[in-house]
């Protein structure tokens, strides 16, 4: 299949819609209208509903409702607007109802700008809302990986019926790059028997719910939820390892700061200093033992993020005190370089901190 020019947002969308997605309910904030505006002009063509909420905690409501029936559904959103959901995430998880939710992360906190960050981290890999849940969040390194993991998490959220998060950011959502559709693999996937698509008469209502009064109830809901969390831990963990062997020191990043970092790894090393590169993929499951597992070469950890640095726990965590952490980057939509990066690899080398 060729390849097409594409703006990320719209990629997006293309790729929704490729792995049966037939509604949408959204509300614009920049940098990710491009895709509530591809997803407007796409799915009447196809029999599907676009429908532009009045905010974006009634958005999340109605992918609440249409989930429920048991179809491909999604929204997107950015920062503040996906601080907004929380509640509704919070529900859909509890209810165990898949649908992807997308967040093309700008400047924080509150309104902040609408240049590209990395700030929803926390949000994202913590969960905004309330009680005990998990959403797998995909972090995607480029378009092309995008439209990819986009089509796989609407099987993961089938899968485990659980919300997925796709992870970008403004750059991410606003540049252009050359995709390609391919052709997916098929999952095996459970039929939805709980979804309330009416009884005909043939067997009782499902009720869809997370309200659970009493405590004995809702400590056995918890647990299962968990039981399921724990095999996304067991089999959804997904990372890249560049330029490892024999490296000294080791970047993690994750999204466009990855790519960045990259730049600045063959940079240094064509200046004869070796630095290797973990990229997460899912940054929820996070790749933790691939951080513990680094070559004996290495001495030093590097995070690089467009945050104030919210990545670096979850990098202690996989480290176990085994090495000094260090972090560089730049925030409220200020994007790092490579010569930043090079920078401080040089500046740790030497000695410093």
């Amino acid at each position: 299949m060729s390849k097409v020019l594409m703006k990320g947002n719209e990629a997006i969308g293309a790729a929704a819609i490729a792995a049966g997605c037939k509604y949408f309910f959204g509300y614009p904030i920049t940098p990710q209208s491009e895709l509530p505006e591809y997803m407007s002009a796409r799915l009447p063509k196809i029999g599907g509903v676009y429908l532009q909420a009045e905010s974006e905690v009634a958005a999340i409501n109605m992918v609440y409702g249409a989930a429920g029936t048991g179809k491909r559904v999604m929204t997107s959103s950015s920062s503040p607007g996906i601080a907004l959901k929380q509640e509704g995430i919070s529900y859909i998880a509890g209810a165990e109802l898949p649908c992807v939710i997308v967040n093309m992360v700008r400047g924080g906190p509150g309104l902040g700008s609408i240049q590209p960050a990395q700030s929803d981290y926390n949000q994202a890999t913590r969960g905004g809302g309330d009680g005990d849940y998990k959403l797998l969040v995909y972090a995607p390194g480029n378009i092309q990986e995008m439209v990819d993991l986009v089509q796989l998490a609407f099987d993961k959220a089938d899968y485990y019926r659980n919300p997925v998060m796709i992870l970008g950011d403004g750059m991410m959502g606003q540049m252009m790059e050359p995709v390609e559709f391919k052709e997916m693999p098929k999952m095996d996937l459970p039929a939805k028997d709980w979804a309330t698509t009416g009884t005909q008469e043939k067997r009782k209502p499902n009720v869809i719910n997370s309200l659970y009064l009493a405590a004995e109830e809702l400590e056995q809901h918890n647990i299962h939820l968990q039981t399921k969390y724990q095999e996304m831990i067991d089999k959804e963990i997904m990372f890249e390892e560049y330029n490892m062997e024999g490296a000294e020191l080791v970047i993690v990043a994750y999204g466009t700061t990855a790519r960045i970092s990259k730049a600045a790894v063959d940079l240094l090393q064509a200046q004869g200093i070796h630095v290797g590169l973990i990229r997460p993929i899912t940054v929820w499951p996070f790749p933790y033992q691939a951080i513990k597992d680094l070559p004996e070469s290495a001495k030093n950890i590097l995070c690089v993020e467009m945050s104030m640095g919210q990545m670096i726990d979850d990098v202690r965590i996989g480290n176990e005190g085994q090495r000094p952490i260090h972090f560089v980057g730049r925030s409220g939509g200020m994007i790092p370089t490579p010569q930043l990066v090079i920078d401080k690899v040089k500046e740790i080398l030497n000695g410093g901190k």
